[in-house]
């Protein structure tokens, strides 16, 4: 290609070294000795000529679709109409959707997976756009980019951003999702249905991946977490996704699916989104009752977490460093769920402990009621927090091999101290 100056030489040399780079990744695995690859060599150094790989290219971005909203995620087998629809030209809604996502986001390609290395060059960027934007906005410098016959740059591009135009008649398959949808007044009128064929939002879907995969396993989501164990401030904050479930895509062959499914090696996320499961659970005052771990200790969450606690120190783990740290992780648990019953507790009317026929310890009426009458001592922390290293010896010491003494009685109590602390200031505030 002849020597540009300018925007259009930054671009022509973007696709330039793009090419060469996957030009000598395929030389490299060559020898120079065996004459079948000395053949292959001169092939490949034809085949990387970039008038030759462009008009291939060009030829081939007809096998493949680019898309933001696709088909085969629902069943590998569907045929049937795939959409590309740029997130910032749909409806704004208050939903989430595809369209939060505005002009950033990471287009998909369906189709012949062997023709994906096509994709892969129109995503390349320059200026902070891919050339297929570029491409779509009539962008002049890259038709000069690539090639000096403006004929032939217009052929290609015509080529190109065919991948984001749909393919034939909208059309949806036997295997495809689709529902049918009440627009009318009267449900036995077929007329006053609308068929829906949902396709799979995997511009969204990559986003969520990667936005997960950065709070769970990014050097600074795990410096937070340790800080947050510490008790130290960290400026990132912590986000947890409880019951999340995975679902693999194209088994062994997650390109076959996508190109960005392939790139999450076929793993898509899913979001526990189950309905509430509601318990009767009335918050009442703790009257006639000497203790209030007696409440506390049936509660399903505490049994549970009990039951896992248990369950790892009857295992009789090796004492190291992960051990320690396991088991921290699951009495944390109980924690949580001390602090969660004293602030319910908490909700119910100021001053019911005050009730002759409450009978609770007075480190346990100021920490479950706001308004308790009951003398707030400077060591009625350290008193309540015994009293829970007490129960919960006994919870977890139900045998003769997990009996719990001394030491594990002043960990549980120099835990819960701790947390105690966090809340001195609401208690105080409540006088």
């Amino acid at each position: 290609m002849p020597h540009l100056s300018g925007r259009s030489a930054a671009l022509r040399a973007v696709i330039v070294q793009f090419l060469q780079e996957r030009r000598d990744a395929k030389l490299e695995k060559l020898s120079a000795d065996k004459p079948e690859d000395v053949l292959k060599r001169a092939e490949l150094l034809e085949q990387f000529v970039p008038r030759t790989w462009l008009e291939d290219a060009a030829r081939r971005a007809g096998q493949i679709q680019a898309v933001t909203h696709a088909l085969k995620p629902t069943h590998p087998d569907a045929r049937g109409t795939n959409l590309y629809c740029p997130p910032d030209s749909l409806p704004r809604l208050r939903e989430m959707g595809s369209h939060a996502l505005g002009q950033d986001f990471d287009g998909d390609v369906v189709g012949n997976a062997a023709a994906l290395d096509v994709y892969k060059f129109l995503k390349l960027e320059h200026e902070g756009q891919t050339l297929l934007a570029s491409m779509l906005a009539g962008d002049a410098d890259v038709a000069t980019a690539l090639s000096d016959d403006p004929a032939e740059a217009t052929t290609w591009i015509e080529a190109f951003t065919q991948l984001t135009q749909p393919r034939g008649r909208p059309g949806s398959h036997t295997l495809a999702k689709q529902l049918y949808w009440l627009t009318g007044e009267d449900p036995l009128n077929d007329a006053d249905y609308h068929l829906l064929a949902p396709l799979y939002a995997t511009s969204l879907a990559h986003r969520v991946f990667e936005r997960l995969q950065d709070d769970r396993f990014s050097e600074a989501a795990k410096a937070a977490r340790a800080a947050r164990k510490a008790g130290e401030f960290h400026d990132r904050p912590t986000r947890d996704y409880p019951d999340l479930a995975v679902q693999k895509l194209g088994g062994t062959k997650p390109q076959n699916i996508s190109q960005l499914n392939s790139e999450r090696l076929g793993q898509n996320f899913l979001l526990a989104s189950l309905p509430p499961r509601w318990h009767n659970r009335d918050v009442t005052p703790l009257l006639h009752a000497d203790s209030m771990f007696w409440r506390f200790g049936r509660r399903p969450e505490v049994r549970r977490a009990l039951k896992a606690l248990r369950s790892f120190l009857a295992t009789d783990p090796p004492r190291t460093v992960d051990t320690r740290d396991q088991r921290d992780d699951l009495a944390e648990e109980l924690l949580d769920e001390f602090l969660s019953f004293g602030a319910l507790m908490r909700e119910l009317p100021s001053g019911w402990s005050d009730d002759p026929a409450c009978r609770l310890q007075a480190c346990e009426k100021v920490w479950l009621d706001v308004g308790a009458s009951a003398a707030r001592a400077n060591d009625w922390a350290d008193e309540l927090a015994r009293r829970y290293a007490n129960w919960l010896n006994g919870a977890l010491g139900t045998t003769e091999a997990l009996r719990m003494g001394d030491p594990e009685q002043a960990h549980w109590r120099k835990a819960l101290d701790e947390a105690l602390a966090d809340f001195d200031w609401e208690l105080n505030h409540a006088e």
